[in-house]
């Protein structure tokens, strides 16, 4: 049980620290890219071309050590998927965690044991929160964590990660997700199912079935979202995606990604150096190639 709680951590450590080890990969387009596009194009610059680095919120953080402990509970024999069993999972999730990435300790001023054994406690509701929705022994997964990929006739080639797949032994398809935030407001929704659509898109591509159901579980308030999508809904999506691609593709050759401000500016990374606050980007370094399209953990914890 330990190698196998290695395993999953530093599969989640690979992701966070992608930013500081970039692949030669084909250019992609993940749901987390594509949202920061649609949201704001400078955004979508800072984070995939000139790539700057982002402090992770202990929100984030602990969105990370949650989707780590449901990974790993899905590694248990049913009959053993107990919320007791989660539990002993977030504390050394969290000391593997910061093993692998000493300065995220730093989410914890030196002496501040309170702190921490309050946010590791509300990890841990976060992991009850999951237990109200469904109960883990009934079901059996196909995936947890699956890195998918597919290639649109038009060339552009889509990237994601789904949280958890399960197919029926009819073949029905289910994809779930799990949000450590809450249930979002109209804005936030649209999002969550762009991402989800996404999902079907690339596993209807690649397997030629649409998924039955797209399911959202928001952990925090115990609330799920269940959404199913049709063939002709895909098909126009696709094409939403092709568009956002040739409109990212165009900025990339001149460089012209411009700012899009709204309310969410308040909590980017990046807003000292927006011009719409008064703020200098650094020099366009060019459009990177291979483009690095891939989300983080992080990008799906929210």
């Amino acid at each position: 049980m330990v190698e196998q709680a290695s395993t999953v951590v530093q599969t989640v450590v690979d992701e966070l620290i992608e930013q500081d080890t970039p692949r030669p990969r084909r250019p992609a387009l993940s749901p987390s890219r594509a949202g920061d596009f649609k949201q704001c194009p400078l955004l979508y610059r800072f984070r995939a071309v000139d790539r700057l680095p982002e402090k992770p919120s202990k929100a984030q953080v602990r969105g990370t050590v949650v989707h780590a402990v449901l990974e790993e509970l899905f590694g248990l024999p049913q009959g053993e998927r107990m919320p007791d069993a989660a539990h002993q999972l977030v504390a050394p999730t969290w000391a593997r965690l910061v093993e692998q990435r000493p300065e995220l300790a730093e989410l914890f001023p030196e002496g501040a044991d309170d702190q921490l054994a309050s946010w590791l406690a509300s990890a841990g509701e976060l992991v009850d929160g999951y237990f109200t929705l469904e109960d883990p022994n009934r079901l059996q997964p196909e995936a947890c964590e699956l890195l998918v990929e597919s290639e649109l006739e038009s060339g552009l080639l889509l990237r994601g990660y789904i949280d958890r797949l399960d197919v029926a032994p009819t073949g029905e398809i289910r994809v779930v997700d799990y949000k450590t935030g809450v249930a979002p407001k109209e804005i936030g929704e649209a999002r969550a199912l762009f991402q989800m659509k996404f999902y079907a898109l690339v596993l209807w591509r690649l397997r030629g079935v649409v998924p039955r159901q797209l399911r959202l579980m928001y952990l925090s308030d115990r609330q799920s979202l269940a959404y199913a999508p049709d063939e002709a809904e895909l098909r126009r999506f696709e094409r939403t995606l092709e568009a956002i691609w040739e409109a990212i593709l165009k900025a990339g050759k001149t460089g012209d990604f411009r700012p899009n401000p709204s309310r969410l500016c308040d909590w980017c990374d990046h807003k000292s150096r927006c011009p719409a606050f008064g703020g200098t980007p650094p020099d366009y370094p060019g459009w990177p190639e291979p483009d690095p399209g891939d989300e983080t953990l992080a990008d799906r914890a929210d």
